[in-house]
This record gives C-alpha cells, structure tokens and sequence, in this order.
C-alpha cells in the first residue's frame, strides 16, 4: 500500500487522525500542491502542474463534501462559496497556464490553514464529532 516512508508516516497519521486533524492535514496538502504547481508552471512541467493542481482541486472538494450545511451556518455557506472559488481559479490557471489564479488560491489556503490550526475545541467536542463522522475511504494516490 505505502510506497515509502513519507507514505507510510501520512498513512498511520490520517488512519489515527480525529475530524479536526484531517482538515489540518487536508488543508497542508491543498497548498503544498498548489505551491507544487507553482513550481512546475515556471518550470514547464506541464503534467506535474496538472497533476497538483488536480490534487488541490481534488482536495477542496472534499473539504466542501465535508461541511455541515445544516449545522454549519453562515460559515459553512461562505466555506462552501470559497472552497467553489477557489477550485475555479485552479481550473483557470491550468487552462491558461498561468501563475496569478496560483499565487491567490496559494493565499487564501494559507491564511484557511492557519486559521483552522488556530482552533482550539474542548476534547468532549472533539470526541461527539468523532462519534458522528461517517468514514469514507478516500483516494491519497496522485
């Protein structure tokens, strides 16, 4: 299953991650693959490009699939609404192969990211949320 020892690291940490930890890791993977192709675009590696970018693509979709829309509120619709912006600024950048749409989607998931890892919930919160997830195998092979 795990290539290596990075794969075999990122497997044991998603396997024995609770909700809050798989949407930090979540959000390090969208940019380190948009940062990824970033480096590729100046570059001219064009399959690698579009590769990461359909892995943050990819990414942002099921940090969409994730909210709760009921629970969630205003929140979880703005979420929703930037999550959609974001993914159509990465089908523009690969359509046209430019670095902008990149560097803005790059921002805005740092500064999600930061703020997500910022978030302190008391562990009895944490433990309900466990206790509601419905886990559904998702793909990490790019």
């Amino acid at each position: 299953m795990a290539n290596n020892i990075h794969d075999t690291y990122l497997e044991a940490e998603v396997l024995g991650a609770d909700p809050m930890k798989l949407v930090n890791l979540l959000y390090r993977g969208a940019t380190e693959a948009v940062a990824a192709a970033r480096k590729h675009l100046a570059a001219g590696e064009i399959r690698q490009r579009s590769r990461q970018i359909t892995k943050s693509w990819e990414i942002l979709y099921e940090l969409s699939r994730s909210l709760d829309q009921q629970r969630g509120g205003e929140i979880g619709r703005r979420l929703a609404g930037l999550y959609a912006y974001m993914q159509n600024r990465l089908l523009e950048a690969n359509s046209k192969q430019t670095d902008g749409p990149l560097a803005e989607v790059e921002s805005l998931l740092g500064t999600l990211g930061e703020a997500w890892a910022n978030v302190k919930l008391p562990p009895r919160v944490v433990e309900q949320a466990v206790d509601e997830v419905i886990y559904e195998p998702v793909s990490c092979v790019y």
